[in-house]
């Protein structure tokens, strides 16, 4: 609703009714996560998904799809804490009932090391073998946002989307109604609203040096993350990467053992993971650059930059 506001506010037009958003039916299933997340790394086993069956286990450390009423243990992330393994049967909607009640959702699964994490606490707990809910499922709502971000949210008017006389595949805010959404057919001409965010996650892998000529041929720069703020914009877009880590624009100037952003300042606040940023480089070794982990806490890490990792530009 927050969105929706200032979306509201952007139209100064009185006399406009009607405006475009990004919202378009895709005409087919997706998988996502139980946070609304759409599920870009996936791990299936051969043969999966057999598509008969909408929610998802993971299985000796790849994934399966399994009936929803089927009773499993599960996984459950939580904000504070961290993954939390359950270990009680419930089928997959007690199972994320549970977890948003007593946690934060049920565990999701965005990239390699998350999924050898999660493959680890069933390990420790000598359940190897056993199928453990994850919070993937698929999603039937095949209704999706242009950029691919989290589509949990719906605002339409009572009784939309009716897909009245066919073909109706798009969306339109009508500002006449507080701004609630109506399905309508795509030729329609309307006013729209464009959105452009000031931090892009680009999911090829490249070294550091090849993902720095990238961002400053396409954008502006490497992400440099000055404050808190801005290191909470790269967690929300870090967490769809494909990478374990992601390249940020954080060198280490060798000769006098600092660490700087592309911008040429110092790094004054701080987000290292223990054992990084903090102990002197071997100068005669590859030279290092600074990541973010994609997973975890999201804490920055040095890296040879030679690794081929997802990277975040910015439009600042």
């Amino acid at each position: 609703m927050n969105d929706m506001n200032e979306l509201k506010k952007s139209v100064n037009d009185r006399s406009v009714q009607y405006v475009w958003i990004g919202l378009q039916k895709t005409g087919r299933d997706q998988w996502h996560w139980s946070s609304g997340e759409p599920a870009l790394y996936l791990n299936w086993a051969t043969g999966q998904p057999k598509g008969i069956n909408v929610c998802a286990i993971i299985f000796n450390g790849q994934w399966r799809d399994l009936q929803c009423n089927s009773a499993q243990y599960f996984i459950c992330n939580n904000a504070n804490t961290g993954l939390v393994f359950v270990n009680q049967t419930m089928n997959w909607r007690d199972a994320q009932s549970y977890c948003r009640q007593n946690h934060t959702d049920l565990v999701s699964v965005r990239n390699q090391n998350e999924n050898q994490q999660v493959q680890k606490i069933i390990s420790d707990r000598q359940l190897s073998g056993s199928q453990v809910w994850i919070g993937l499922f698929r999603v039937r709502d095949s209704w999706q946002w242009s950029d691919q971000s989290d589509s949990s949210f719906r605002y339409w008017r009572s009784g939309r989307p009716n897909n009245y006389g066919g073909g109706e595949d798009c969306t339109r805010i009508e500002l006449n109604t507080q701004g609630q959404w109506n399905d309508v057919p795509c030729p329609t001409q309307y006013p729209f609203v464009c959105h452009e965010d000031e931090l892009i996650l680009i999911r090829e892998n490249l070294t550091w040096a090849e993902a720095l000529r990238y961002c400053r041929q396409n954008h502006v720069d490497l992400v440099s993350v000055h404050s808190e703020e801005i290191q909470r914009d790269v967690m929300n877009v870090v967490k769809r990467a494909s990478t374990a880590a992601v390249w940020l624009g954080l060198h280490n100037y060798c000769i006098m053992n600092m660490w700087l952003w592309l911008s040429g300042e110092i790094v004054c606040y701080q987000n290292w993971a223990p054992g990084n940023g903090t102990t002197p480089e071997n100068c005669k070794l590859e030279k290092r650059k600074g990541a973010v982990q994609s997973g975890g806490d999201q804490c920055w890490i040095s890296l040879p930059q030679s690794h081929k990792l997802n990277f975040i530009c910015s439009r600042y």
